[in-house]
């Protein structure tokens, strides 16, 4: 697909990185509810903490190889044996913690679709199913993160904080937070979320 390199976009995208140009043009900020999709973008997104998300995507088809294309139930059945060859892979992020956090929050995130049928449906809850829009990106995290994040590591997850979840609802659509020049910017329904009092968000 040629990309338009002359559209407005949201500041944050390298605009020499055609992976980046495409990812923010086709997925970040639209609601998803694949549930496949939805896993992979929660685990690269506990990856990226610490890193650039621009990290992890350059990174993302090495992922997708190492980890069964990103099929729970065989993320969830990973031995030390697994760990280890995980370890010795250099397309991917070897961090043990990370690693290992990624195989138990599989398994919790296999109790929480059984719980709420589907882990879409959990994440959706906390709005109603509804779109959140912001006028900038901005931000770091929000209430809705916050108290996410306070769920997920309730339930025993790791690399969960609220950063990291508000990153989570921005790249599956849950908060929808392109510039008001980006070509991507169509608030036509949901809720515009604003922060007057700066402890309301955190920049």
């Amino acid at each position: 697909m040629e990309q338009n390199t002359e559209l407005k976009r949201c500041f944050w995208v390298n605009m020499k990185n055609p992976l980046y140009i495409r990812y923010h043009d086709e997925e970040w900020g639209k609601p998803c509810h694949d549930e496949r999709r939805l896993y992979e973008a929660f685990l690269l997104d506990m990856f990226q903490a610490g890193l650039s998300w621009e990290c992890i995507l350059n990174k993302r088809e090495a992922f997708r190889a190492a980890y069964d294309g990103f099929a729970i139930d065989r993320v969830a059945s990973y031995d030390a044996e697994k760990v280890e060859s995980l370890m010795q892979n250099a397309g991917i992020v070897r961090n043990r913690r990370k690693i290992e956090a990624s195989i138990k929050n599989s398994i919790l995130i296999q109790a929480i679709q059984r719980e709420w049928g589907s882990f879409d449906r959990y994440l959706w809850h906390f709005t109603d199913g509804e779109v959140l829009y912001e006028s900038c990106a901005v931000y770091t995290s929000s209430p809705l993160s916050d108290q996410i994040s306070e769920d997920l590591r309730r339930r025993g997850m790791s690399f969960v904080g609220t950063t990291m979840v508000y990153s989570y609802l921005q790249g599956i659509g849950i908060i929808n937070a392109h510039t008001d020049e980006c070509f991507c910017c169509h608030r036509t329904n949901g809720t515009a979320l604003s922060y007057p009092n700066p402890d309301d968000a955190r920049i």
